[in-house]
């Protein structure tokens, strides 16, 4: 009277019909491309999965994408309210004299937390980064040992900081990889604070300055992050873009110009979004199969999967993918809910099988002694369950 029951769906069903509604970076690579930049790395969010990596561990100097942390840090102290918006620091003489972009402080002046992060991130400001490493830890050397705490709390392994800015230093160093886990963790620790990073234009003491971020003016979707360059490092920028509830991160540093940046940026972006496609199953919880139960207190339950799956494919291999479920039918009472009753199996061409576990909604409890043997007596004489 037990049998296992199987049901098979192809993904352009499965996506009609069971789609609902850095922990350890897969390093498997989706893409197969090719970049003048001396250090790529393409991580999707979603999936916690490296798309495409070039000397993603190379070191590397960080220039203005040393800032990221920078915001980091001020972001984490607004967070525990250690720090508001409103908040001032003062200008000191050595931020002021700050070379380089800058947000044009004026000297001994008293500025709010808000806008020397604006400074910070839409117009790059050293003399902003300087105001707050100070304001922060008292000097910025102080300020750039805290940086380096958060780094190596974080995961940043291959990254030491000497200074607020990302200003030339001979001890100065990051990896593509080490920006991407920054930029990441920056993502989803202050989902809202991040939004200063899509602001495209501040003005302070009347000096207007447009982000320099390319990808806000000509991508769908982007959002962030920041840019650097130095004659040392070359041209780099951490881009962030989101569309239909994706997010990618694309790190590039060592290109030899600025329009050269602005075109590989984009070109990288627009080959993810083209030639890779999210399968996500399973997100939802809705009930993947409605199976019979033999001698419970219900006849049916519920079963879902045991945790979403999300995995970053080519278009080819989502239209050929199958999903098929295993489950023996009707199940025996009693039920725990969270039991693993059944299989799920998903085939992607040309990829290991994945398997996935199929577990109860709820608990489903055994009949009264009397019922169940009503139910088999019925069962035996006439090939029928006796339903409660």
């Amino acid at each position: 009277m037990f049998m296992r029951f199987k049901k098979t769906f192809y993904i352009t069903n499965i996506l009609f019909f069971l789609v609902f509604g850095l922990s350890n970076t897969s390093i498997g690579q989706i893409l197969e491309i090719t970049s003048p930049a001396k250090q790529v790395v393409i991580y999707d969010h979603e999936t916690d999965q490296i798309l495409f990596e070039k000397n993603s561990n190379s070191i590397m100097k960080p220039a203005s994408m040393a800032k990221v942390m920078t915001s980091y840090i001020v972001f984490d102290k607004i967070k525990d309210n250690s720090l508001n918006m409103s908040d001032t620091f003062l200008v000191s003489e050595r931020a002021w004299k700050m070379g380089g972009s800058r947000s044009f402080l004026e000297l001994n002046s008293n500025v709010s937390i808000r806008d020397l992060l604006l400074g910070l991130i839409v117009q790059s400001g050293n003399d902003a980064a300087v105001v707050l490493a100070e304001g922060i830890s008292g000097d910025e050397e102080a300020f750039a040992r805290e940086m380096n705490r958060y780094a190596k709390l974080i995961g940043m392994q291959n990254t030491y900081f000497t200074n607020s800015t990302g200003w030339p230093h001979p001890d100065l160093q990051t990896t593509a990889q080490d920006l991407v886990i920054l930029s990441k963790k920056l993502i989803e620790d202050f989902p809202d604070l991040y939004k200063l990073f899509e602001e495209k234009v501040f003005t302070y003491n009347n000096i207007k300055q447009s982000n320099r971020n390319p990808l806000l003016y000509t991508m769908s979707g982007a959002d962030g992050l920041k840019t650097g360059h130095t004659m040392e490092s070359g041209y780099g920028l951490i881009g962030s873009v989101k569309r239909n509830n994706r997010r990618v991160t694309i790190v590039i540093n060592g290109l030899n110009s600025k329009k050269k940046r602005t075109f590989e940026s984009k070109r990288l972006f627009n080959i993810v979004f083209r030639e890779t496609k999210l399968l996500s199953l399973f997100n939802n919880q809705k009930s993947v199969v409605n199976a019979d139960v033999w001698l419970g207190k219900e006849s049916k339950v519920n079963l879902i999967a045991e945790k979403p799956f999300n995995k970053i494919i080519t278009p080819f291999e989502y239209n050929k993918t199958k999903v098929h479920v295993e489950w023996m039918n009707p199940l025996p009472a009693p039920i725990l809910k969270g039991q693993k009753l059944g299989s799920i199996y998903i085939s992607i061409p040309g990829k290991k099988t994945i398997t996935e576990n199929l577990v109860a909604t709820k608990d489903v409890a055994k009949m009264s002694p009397f019922l169940r043997i009503k139910s088999i007596m019925k069962f035996l004489l006439y090939g029928e369950i006796v339903e409660n």
